[in-house]
């Protein structure tokens, strides 16, 4: 006999984002609640899907309504959340909302939306499966609020805390990508490497920004963690994250497609390692972030390429 309690926890050690499902119910209304049970479909046609308890007092509107949105939280609406996941009398008084352009409630700041109109809905034990169309949608490009082990987590707070920590002697790189090529750069020996600079304290995620920058003269955006490792032989911290660069020809440094990099002429082992698994993580489109050193430690998977 499985335990529900001790199966709940176990579900929740994987790692997702948080969302509002909204919609109208009956009398013009609106309703919603908060739910981690979301995830893409497809693509063409263009579906999605939430789960929803039986049990929820949104139920029978739910099902029944028009259509509905899916609000994907930023990270700085973990309050928002909150207000949704309680039982609150009026919901949406604590929050700035509009009609979405299919007709639904659409939350103001949210990193993305979804204006869905109903596409099917499964029988699924306990809970019901509403698989929506997406007839339009929305996206800030800003980074969704994380959530795991029944607490939220911010993915920017965590990279704040991370180099507030540092005590020096660290660097700050990206594996920097355009249109499926990555920017190498060539180190003092003349072998291709990372775009790496040295953290200055009080430094932030902005440095490694404007460092990218003035090296390559290209609109730079420095996104999520990929690796945080310590070369045990130079006592040297290495924060590097995924980034993006904008159109141009760089200045310095050198494109190659992601999935045929020249590892041979990289001779940091620690670096070429890392392009080798995001060469394969980019073709599966599965992405994680390493901690450990520079020759062992653990990946762990957070994100897919694609997904809201």
């Amino acid at each position: 006999m499985i335990e529900a309690r001790a199966l709940r926890d176990a579900f929740g050690a994987f790692l997702t984002g948080v969302t509002v499902v909204t919609a109208f119910n009956e009398a013009g209304a609106p309703i919603g609640f908060t739910a981690n049970s979301f995830t893409s479909v497809s693509l063409d046609p263009p579906l999605l899907l939430v789960c929803l308890a039986r049990t929820s007092r949104n139920y029978r509107a739910m099902v029944s309504a028009k259509g509905f949105a899916v609000n994907v939280l930023s990270e700085e609406q973990a309050d928002v959340s909150n207000t949704f996941a309680r039982p609150v009398e009026d919901r949406f008084a604590a929050v700035d909302w509009r009609r979405g352009d299919f007709g639904s409630p659409v939350l103001a700041g949210v990193a993305a939306w979804f204006d869905c109109s109903p596409h099917q809905i499964i029988d699924a034990g306990d809970h019901a499966i509403l698989i929506g169309r997406v007839e339009a949608f929305g996206n800030s490009g800003g980074t969704g609020l994380g959530y795991a082990r029944g607490a939220y987590f911010s993915p920017a707070l965590a990279d704040k805390t991370l180099l507030a920590g540092s005590d020096g002697g660290l660097l700050l790189g990206a594996v920097a990508e355009r249109d499926g090529e990555i920017l190498l750069m060539a180190d003092a020996s003349g072998n291709r490497t990372l775009p790496l600079v040295e953290k200055a304290e009080g430094d932030g995620i902005e440095a490694l920004e404007a460092y990218l920058r003035a090296a390559t003269g290209l609109r730079a955006r420095a996104g999520l963690l990929y690796s945080v490792y310590e070369d045990t032989k130079t006592k040297r911290q290495h924060v590097i994250y995924r980034a993006e660069l904008g159109a141009g020809d760089a200045r310095d440094g050198r494109f190659f497609p992601a999935r045929d990099l020249p590892l041979e002429t990289i001779a940091d082992a620690a670096v070429r390692q890392l392009l080798a698994r995001y060469a394969a993580e980019s073709a599966l489109g599965n992405f994680g972030v390493y901690f450990g050193n520079q020759e062992q430690g653990r990946v762990h998977a957070v994100a897919a390429k694609g997904e809201p």
